[in-house]
Order: C-alpha cells, then sequence, then structure tokens
C-alpha cells in the first residue's frame, strides 16, 4: 500500500511540474496567435496525446502561422511541405539515386525526404492528389516509410500538422477515408473575434516582431506524452467513451433512430484517440484524471471526420456535429 503511494504522489508531483511547463507554452504562443484558444488548445491536445492534427480553415486564418510557432515553441524539428497538383510520392518520402564510385562500383543511396523530421507541417493538403496524399499513410502510423522495400525509421516524436482548404473551394481534393482516420482530431478554425483581430492587426504591420522562443524540447515532450498515458481514468468515463464510440456506427448502440442517419461510423481508433484525448486534457488543465466533460468537450473534433451520414439524413439537413450532439446527449 505506500509503494502504491508513493507512486500516486510520484505522478502528482509530475503533473504539477508538467502543468507549470505548459502554461509557459501557452503564454509563449498566445505572444504570437491572437485568438483561437481553442484552436491552440485542441492542437496542443492532439500533440500531448502523441496524434496528428487536420486545420480546417479558409485561407487566411493563420493556420501555416500558428504550425510554425508551436515546432519553434515545442523545440521541435519543423519542416514545410507545400502541397500541390504536382507533387509526388517521392518529393514528401525521398528516393533512391544511383551512385558510381572512383573505382567503378554503383551502388543506391537513399536521399530523405522532408518526412523525416519530428513536426511535418502539411500545409494545404488536399490541393494535392490522393495518391500524393496517401504517401504519409505509413509515416502517420507506424512512424516509419518504405522506399524500395527497405524501411526508414523516422524521428521521435513524430507529428503531422496539416492545414485543408474547404472542400467547396477550387482546385481541392477530398481526403481518402483511411488518412483521415490516421488524424488524432479535425480542428475547425474560424475567424477572428472584433478584439482578437485588432490585436493582431496591430502587432502584426508594426516596425518587426519578435520569433518565438522554444520553452520545450523534443526529451520533455516525449515525457510528457508518457505521462499522459499514466493518468488513471474512472470506469465511468471508459463507459462514455465506448458508449459514444459505438453509438456512432451504423450497426451501433445509437438510441431511437439515431443510427440510421449514419453510413459509416468510427473504428477502436476513435475510441483509443478519445482515451488518450481525455487524458491529454485533464493534464493541460493541470487535473490527475479526466472527466465525462472531457469526453463531451472532446467528441466533435475526435469523431467528426471518422464518420458519414446517409444521403436521407443530409437532405434533412443534418450534419456530424448534429448527429454527434444527438449521441452525447445521454451522457451531458
Amino acid at each position: 500500500m505506500q509503494q502504491f503511494t508513493e507512486a500516486e504522489d510520484a505522478v502528482v508531483s509530475q503533473v504539477e511540474q508538467c502543468g507549470q511547463r505548459i502554461a509557459a507554452i501557452r503564454r509563449e504562443i498566445g505572444r504570437h496567435i491572437f485568438g483561437q484558444q481553442e484552436v491552440v488548445e485542441l492542437t496542443l491536445i492532439s500533440i500531448l496525446a502523441g496524434g496528428h492534427a487536420l486545420l480546417v480553415g479558409v485561407p487566411g486564418l493563420a493556420k501555416t502561422r500558428l504550425v510554425e510557432t508551436l515546432g519553434r515553441v515545442l523545440g521541435l524539428d519543423e519542416k514545410r511541405i507545400q502541397f500541390t497538383p504536382d507533387l509526388m510520392p517521392a518529393d514528401i518520402l525521398g528516393s533512391e539515386v544511383l551512385e558510381e564510385a572512383d573505382s567503378g562500383e554503383r551502388a543506391f543511396r537513399f536521399i530523405r525526404g522532408p518526412v523525416f523530421c519530428q513536426l511535418l507541417m502539411a500545409d494545404e493538403i488536399n490541393r494535392a492528389s490522393p495518391r500524393t496524399q496517401s504517401a504519409l499513410l505509413q509515416a502517420m502510423q507506424e512512424r516509419e516509410v518504405s522506399v524500395a522495400g527497405h524501411p526508414h525509421v523516422l524521428p521521435s516524436p513524430f507529428h503531422v500538422i496539416a492545414t485543408q482548404n474547404p472542400l467547396e473551394q477550387e482546385g481541392t481534393y477530398p481526403l481518402p477515408e483511411a488518412q483521415l482516420d490516421r488524424f488524432f482530431m479535425e480542428i475547425l478554425v474560424d475567424y477572428p473575434d472584433l478584439e482578437a483581430e485588432r490585436r493582431m492587426v496591430l502587432a502584426t504591420t508594426g516596425p518587426g516582431e519578435a520569433a518565438p522562443r522554444a520553452v520545450f524540447d523534443a526529451s520533455e515532450l516525449i515525457a510528457t506524452q508518457n505521462l499522459v498515458r499514466t493518468l488513471p481514468v474512472g470506469n465511468h468515463v471508459v463507459d462514455a467513451i465506448l458508449g459514444l464510440v459505438r453509438a456512432a456506427r451504423p450497426d451501433g448502440d445509437a438510441q431511437n433512430d439515431d443510427k440510421a442517419l449514419i453510413a459509416w461510423g468510427p473504428g477502436p481508433r476513435g475510441a483509443q484517440a478519445l482515451m488518450l484525448g481525455v487524458r491529454a486534457r485533464a493534464l493541460l488543465d493541470g487535473r490527475l484524471a479526466p472527466s465525462v466533460d472531457d469526453v463531451l468537450a472532446l467528441a466533435k473534433p475526435v469523431l467528426r471526420h471518422r464518420m458519414a451520414l446517409t444521403y436521407a439524413a443530409r437532405a434533412d439537413g443534418l450534419n456530424e456535429e448534429t448527429v454527434i450532439d444527438r449521441l452525447c446527449q445521454p451522457y451531458a
């Protein structure tokens, strides 16, 4: 019993120390990103949980600026890929080139692509073809890539934060469902409020801006991600996660006629994401354990890109968010 108490005390101490460091990260990000508190919080949750994030919004809402700021504040090796219609998979992963030595002997040498980094910004990811988008599938799931049959391990930690323009805009392609499922969250970026936009205009049109400073480093981030996985989760929270995810499937446990609205829903990866997400959200707030409120707060960003509605549901004016709201009602 004494040994368990000492372990518990150690976790409490780590959470307190981590909370101070996370507060410093938030302050530094707040010096460069104005407003968008929810977007920043959800992106941090995705990274602390070890996942990837998809930022969706019209151009000009500082999505790219947010990713660049996060990379510098977290002290990560960051690279950016501008996705275009002519981008090829080799432009992301790298390729093998044939080299000839002075002795005349020939051999292939692998030249690494920009995916070999700790934070990859996939800018306007849906402006590339689905074939090129799919080049990231193995990297996002297995943290390695295979080129010419040879596996190459990616650096640790490895995170992809992609920006996406609305599909209604010209020159965009829909992301394959398999790739969408690999994103921990889909985060909607909306226009800033008046006060935030006022501060933004004044701060970014002056004679110069200070560059973001590093508050974290890669080793600290890995330690924090490991700490997230040690936070206890109560049975009532686990039941809420499983109940919500299973209700979001067409053959699931939804009440009334809600399951008739769903064409396909989240798999077990959605439940895993919610489990890690609620732990990361609790740590972000300095709490030792998540609650059902955390489940409800993360339900939309974790689940909406992992499900699709039937034609009848869309004809009735419903969307994924309204259906998720209905599924959350038993737990509210």
